[in-house]
C-alpha cells in the first residue's frame, strides 16, 4: 500500500515535536526525522544518496562563506578592545542625560552589534563593561541588567547579523538585501530603547542618576575618534552593500581583515587571544553548518510530502484578513521564543511558514525582519530568555528575577517596533530597494 505523502508529512512534524519536547536539539531531531521520512517515502538508497548530495551542494555555496567572516569579526572585535572604546564614546555624549549610562549602553551595544552579529556575545561583553559602571553610579539593578539584556538583542538586526544570513539561505532570498533591511529597524529599536530610558528616569530619577561631570566638546570628539574602529566597520558593511561594490562575503572578509589589523596593533591583545578567535570561529562555523545540514534534510523531506504547499493553499483560502494571519504567525513566534533559540525557530518553522507568507502576498524581506524581531523578543522572555541567563551568569549577584523584571519594559518597546514596521513596511524596504544590487 502506498503511503499518503500528506499524512507522512504530518507524522513527521509530530515526531519532530515529540523529539524536541523530549529534550533532543531541534537540529538533530530535524535530521533524524528528515532522513527517516525520506527513507520511508523513497527507499534507503535514494534517501541516503539525496542526503549526501544535498548537504554538500547546499553548504558549498559561496553565499554561505559569509558566516565565518561575520563570526570572526565579532570575536576579534572583543579582543581588539572595541567594546570599551564604544562605551566610552557613548558615555561621553550621553552621560548627562537622565539615565545617561543606560542610554550610552544602548548605543554602545548597537555599535558593537555592527561588528559582532551575535546577541549573546554582546550581552555577555556589556555585562562586564557597563553593568559595573551603572551599579557604581547608583543605578537600579533592574535597569542596569535589563538594558544590557535588551541591548544585546540588537545584534540580531543590525548588520552583520548571522541570523539574517541564515534566514536568507533557508528561504533563498538576497542576503545583501536582508542585511541592509535590518539596519534601519535596528537603529529604530535603539532609539526607542533610549527614549524610553530617558522618559522613565525623568519620572523616577532614583532609577538612574544623571552624571554631573561636564565633558568638553573636544573631549567628546576625541572619545568618538577613539571609536573609529567600530565606525569604520559599520561604514564598510553599509556602504559596501548599498553601493554594490562588495558582496556580503567580500564585506565580511574586508571587515574581518580590518578588525584583525586593529587587534594586532593593540598592545593589550595577546597573539594567543587572536589564535583562540580563529579556533572559536572554526568551531562555531562547523556547528552552524551541521545544524544547516540537518534542517535541509528535513526541508527536503517536507518538500516530497507536499505539506507546505497544501497548508499555504488552505491558509490562503481562509476568509479572514491576511493581517490576522500575519499577527497569528508572529504571536506563534513569540510563544516559540520562550522555549527555542532563534536558529531553532527558523529551521523548524520556515519550511511551512514561508510558503504561507508568499501566498498572502507579503514581501519575504520585510517578513524576515519581523521574524528576527520576534526572535529578539524570545531572547529576553521567560522561561528561556537566553540573554537574561547570560547576564545572570556573568553577574550572579543580580538575580534572574531581577533581570527579567528589568527587561520587561524593553519587550514592550520591541512590540511597539513590530507594530511600527507592520504599519509602515517601507521603513524596512526602502534601503534595500534603492541599493545598487541586482539581487533585489
Amino acid at each position: 500500500m502506498t503511503a499518503d505523502p500528506f499524512l507522512t508529512g504530518l507524522a513527521g512534524l509530530l515526531a519532530l515535536a515529540v523529539l524536541v519536547v523530549a529534550g533532543m536539539r531541534v537540529a538533530w531531531a530535524a535530521g533524524v526525522v528528515g532522513l527517516g521520512g525520506l527513507v520511508f517515502l523513497r527507499g534507503w538508497d535514494p534517501a541516503v544518496g539525496l542526503t549526501g548530495l544535498l548537504t554538500y551542494a547546499e553548504t558549498a555555496r559561496y553565499s554561505l562563506s559569509v558566516l565565518p567572516m561575520f563570526i570572526l569579526i565579532g570575536l576579534l572585535a572583543f579582543h581588539a578592545g572595541l567594546t570599551q572604546k564604544a562605551f566610552a564614546a557613548a558615555r561621553a555624549w550621553a552621560g548627562r542625560l537622565p539615565g545617561g549610562l543606560a542610554v550610552a549602553t544602548v548605543f554602545a551595544t548597537a555599535g558593537f552589534a555592527a561588528v559582532s552579529g551575535a546577541s549573546t556575545a554582546t550581552a555577555a561583553v556589556f555585562t562586564r563593561v557597563s553593568v559595573p559602571e551603572m551599579l557604581k553610579a547608583g543605578y537600579d539593578p533592574r535597569l542596569a541588567a535589563g538594558v544590557v539584556a535588551a541591548g544585546g538583542t540588537l545584534a540580531s538586526l543590525i548588520p552583520p547579523s548571522a541570523i539574517l544570513v541564515l534566514y536568507g539561505i533557508i528561504v533563498e532570498e538576497s542576503v545583501g538585501a536582508l542585511l541592509l533591511a535590518g539596519f534601519v529597524p535596528g537603529v529604530l529599536s535603539a532609539i526607542l530603547y533610549a527614549g524610553f530610558i530617558v522618559l522613565r528616569v525623568k519620572i523616577s530619577p532614583e532609577l538612574g542618576p544623571a552624571s554631573t561631570e561636564a565633558i568638553p566638546i573636544l573631549e567628546k570628539f576625541k572619545a568618538l575618534g577613539q571609536a573609529w574602529g567600530i565606525i569604520s566597520v559599520i561604514g564598510i558593511v553599509i556602504v559596501g552593500l548599498y553601493t554594490g561594490w562588495m558582496t556580503p562575503t567580500e564585506v565580511g572578509g574586508v571587515g574581518a581583515a580590518l578588525v584583525l589589523m586593529m587587534a594586532l596593533s593593540n598592545r593589550s591583545t595577546h597573539k594567543k587571544q587572536i589564535v583562540e578567535a580563529f579556533v572559536d570561529t572554526a568551531r562555531l562555523t562547523a556547528m552552524v553548518l551541521a545544524i544547516v545540514w540537518c534542517v535541509l534534510v528535513f526541508v527536503r523531506f517536507l518538500g516530497f510530502t507536499g505539506l507546505p504547499g497544501m497548508l499555504a493553499d488552505w491558509i490562503g483560502n481562509l476568509e479572514v484578513p491576511r493581517l490576522v494571519i500575519l499577527l497569528a504567525i508572529l504571536a506563534t513566534y513569540m510563544i516559540l521564543g520562550m522555549f527555542l533559540d532563534g536558529l531553532g525557530m527558523l529551521l523548524l518553522t520556515m519550511p511551512v511558514v514561508y510558503p504561507v507568507i508568499l501566498s498572502l502576498g507579503y514581501d519575504p524581506i520585510w517578513f524576515g525582519i519581523l521574524v528576527v524581531k520576534m526572535i529578539e523578543i524570545g531572547l529576553v522572555t521567560p522561561p528561556i530568555g537566553l540573554n537574561c541567563f547570560i547576564v545572570n551568569g556573568v553577574r550572579p549577584d543580580i538575580s534572574l528575577e531581577t533581570v527579567f523584571r528589568g527587561v520587561g519594559p524593553f519587550v514592550i518597546m520591541d512590540l511597539l517596533t513590530v507594530a511600527i514596521l507592520i504599519a509602515w513596511p517601507e521603513i524596512v524596504l526602502w534601503l534595500p530597494r534603492t541599493m545598487n544590487m541586482g539581487g533585489y
